[in-house]
């Protein structure tokens, strides 16, 4: 026990230089030889040689191991920083000194922190990436064959990320435009099926099945051949709609027209209000529900062909009709035509059938508008005729107006005739230049149409030229009776200045009657100037005595004449003096 103890004590404290003189103690003991303890040192120095060859060897590849780690550890920082475009990582400087194991330490963690940073920075990539190629499959129509993204680790940077965010942000305004061009399309489709009266469900799941409104918003397709197909749907319907509204139209026009033509009441018109309506409407102004259903214009098909029945069974009453309307016109434009001869021949066309009922109304069609034509050319000399007329009548109310000696008496009524007389006179001194004027107008006329202007059957001219002579006859008579009054009032003078006095000069309190231009009595005349039945507002009328024919040269028609202007009658025609005869 002693002897282990101290050997114990001597191993805790063992060196080489202890076990090589316990060595020699022993070998002293045993009475080893210096031969064999040569060989025995030698072996030991060699297997210590050994041991320390070892050690050597372990401790290089240990060395070489961590300057690998080492470069490894920098080349992976570099590209790490490459791939996240970090130049730098804050918070680490790079050791270039000290021992190898304190310059791993100090990169440990800066690749650690880039590791995670790479990650985080992939999963964001491959996010984006992710929603791209979702939006693409989306626009080209290929969502069944959608990918998983592969992300380049070469390029993790953030410029790389902001691209995709740049892409992704573009390509999210190109869906919501996309998205709300198909919303409009297919709103423009809703209004499109609701006006023409059409399936708007079966007609956009026909173009993709997630245009149902049932489908959300976002879940819409909004694929290139999605808008293709939508816009030509839209397209297609705008011309069915456009077809469908001239269709409508026409019927709406031959509806009005039959009606126009058989006088079709009102509460019978009614009943197609929703057809008519629209007959001057563009396309884009029909937008009613149903206002272009099929049913509706079958509905007004059949109307038509109803219609277009009963007027050929009423022919003559619209013929007649027509021929009527003409005959007005004719009328009011103061044309004369042979209305018996024109309706006979009507009559005789219908009943042998040798015209169809259409070629017959579209020709009297054309002469109505003919006749409207002719009409509006000879409206502006037919107002001048009329004021004409309007200015004689005046004239011949102020004539008779003169000739009443009664006119200044404090009578009911007198000062309105006095009025009247003024504005007369007024109009009276107007005559000869509307006279000229009417001439000029007439004969400018006639010159462009080769045609005679005549009134009521007379030639304008004719009238016109007759009135003109007749008024400087009566400024003639005008004159001598003038004259002749100054010879009386000179005789009287030469007999008072002879006698003293003169014979009281009898007056009569009566109105002086005698022959007018007209064929009547100035006494018979209305104080209104009106005559009955309007044979005074037309310038034909024969006269009741004579016509009057001053030159063989001239044209004779025949004339009746109001009365001439009288501003100066009660200078010529007095109570006593002698009546001249109308020339």
């Amino acid at each position: 026990m002693a002897a282990s103890e101290a050997e114990k004590q001597l191993l805790g404290q063992v060196t080489c230089s202890t076990l090589l003189q316990q060595l020699q103690q022993i070998w002293d003991e045993v009475g080893e030889s210096d031969e064999e303890r040569d060989k025995m040192l030698l072996q030991l120095e060699q297997e210590c040689l050994d041991v320390y060859k070892r050690k050597v060897e372990l401790a290089v590849k240990s060395r070489a191991h961590l300057l690998q780690s080492l470069a490894d550890a920098r080349v992976e920082l570099a590209n790490l920083q490459s791939a996240l475009g970090e130049k730098t990582y804050a918070g680490f400087s790079e050791r270039n000194s000290g021992t190898i194991k304190e310059q791993l330490a100090s990169i440990a963690p800066a690749l650690e922190k880039l590791w995670a940073q790479k990650d985080e920075r992939m999963n964001e990539l491959f996010d984006v990436q992710s929603q791209i190629q979702k939006i693409n499959s989306e626009i080209s129509g290929t969502n069944d064959a959608v990918v998983n993204p592969v992300v380049d680790e070469s390029d993790l940077s953030l410029k790389k990320l902001d691209e995709f965010h740049a892409q992704l942000q573009e390509l999210q305004k190109e869906k919501s435009d996309r998205l709300h061009k198909v919303l409009d399309f297919v709103s423009t489709v809703h209004d499109l099926c609701a006006v023409l009266g059409v399936d708007f469900f079966a007609t956009v799941t026909e173009v993709h099945p997630s245009l149902n409104d049932s489908t959300a918003v976002q879940s819409k397709s909004i694929s290139n051949e999605t808008l293709s197909r939508l816009a030509k749907t839209v397209l297609s319907l705008k011309e069915d709609k456009k077809k469908r509204l001239g269709k409508l139209q026409d019927l709406a026009t031959q509806l009005i027209d039959l009606w126009n033509l058989m006088d079709t009441p009102p509460e019978e018109r009614i009943l197609f209000d929703h057809v008519t309506c629209n007959i001057s409407a563009s396309v884009d102004e029909v937008t009613i529900p149903g206002a272009l259903a099929r049913d509706l214009i079958e509905e007004a098909v059949v109307e038509v062909d109803r219609l277009d029945q009963l007027k050929a069974s009423r022919m003559k009453e619209i013929a007649f009709k027509r021929q009527a309307e003409l005959e007005d016109i004719y009328a009011c434009a103061h044309v004369e035509i042979d209305t018996e001869a024109t309706r006979e021949k009507i009559l005789s066309l219908i009943d042998s059938g040798s015209v169809e009922p259409q070629e017959l109304l579209a020709d009297m069609d054309d002469q109505i508008q003919k006749a409207k034509e002719e009409a509006l050319s000879r409206k502006d000399i037919l107002d001048k005729v009329e004021k004409w007329m309007s200015a004689c009548e005046e004239e011949s109310w102020l004539e008779d107006y003169n000739r009443d000696e009664n006119r200044y008496n404090a009578s009911r009524g007198a000062h309105l005739n006095l009025k009247r007389a003024e504005k007369a006179r007024l109009l009276v001194n107007k005559i000869p230049a509307l006279v000229d004027s009417l001439v000029s107008k007439t004969r400018a006329w006639e010159h462009d149409r080769g045609l005679t202007f005549a009134y009521d059957g007379v030639p304008l001219l004719a009238m016109l030229d007759e009135y003109t002579m007749l008024r400087q006859d009566r400024e003639e008579e005008k004159k001598r009776m003038r004259d002749q009054k100054k010879f009386h009032e000179q005789m009287n003078k030469e007999q008072e200045a002879i006698f003293g006095s003169s014979p009281r000069q009898l007056s009569s309190t009566k109105k002086v009657v005698g022959p007018r231009m007209n064929g009547t009595t100035a006494g018979g005349a209305n104080n209104n100037g009106s005559n009955n039945g309007g044979s005074s507002r037309r310038l034909s009328l024969q006269m009741g005595t004579r016509s009057v024919n001053r030159d063989s040269r001239r044209p004779s028609a025949p004339v009746n004449y109001v009365a001439i202007s009288k501003e100066d009658a009660s200078s010529f025609v007095s109570g006593t003096d002698p009546i001249p005869s109308t020339p």
